[in-house]
């Protein structure tokens, strides 16, 4: 599997294989786990979830930072990309970290249609 390298590609990539719903559906789950009080519904816009998501990034960044590592934990991000990441703007680290979440999501829902 190759990821996707974009936030449209990956979008691009989920509805061609009609697995943009069960992204969502990946996300929510994973949302409640982390104890993140947000929900998409399964007919939410891929921008809309895309701001909406980022803005909750960067809130639990500036807020509540121990629920932040909580999520990254529970969605299970690669701790090396996060390191990666410039962490001066925290706007900029917000849009990037909410990619990374949806890239591995995406992986998750990937995976599950291909093998389970």
């Amino acid at each position: 599997m190759t990821l996707p390298s974009n936030f449209e590609d990956l979008i691009t990539e989920a509805e061609s294989l009609n697995l943009y719903k069960k992204l969502i559906l990946q996300l929510n789950k994973d949302l409640l786990y982390a104890n993140i009080d947000l929900e998409f519904h399964k007919d939410t816009l891929p921008t809309s979830l895309k701001l909406v998501l980022q803005e909750t990034i960067f809130n639990l960044i500036n807020s509540k930072f121990s629920d932040y590592l909580n999520l990254l934990y529970i969605v299970d991000v690669s701790e090396i990309k996060i390191k990666n990441l410039d962490g001066s703007d925290v706007l900029k680290m917000s849009e990037d970290v909410t990619f990374l979440l949806l890239q591995r999501e995406w992986q998750k829902v990937w995976y599950k249609s291909k093998y389970v």
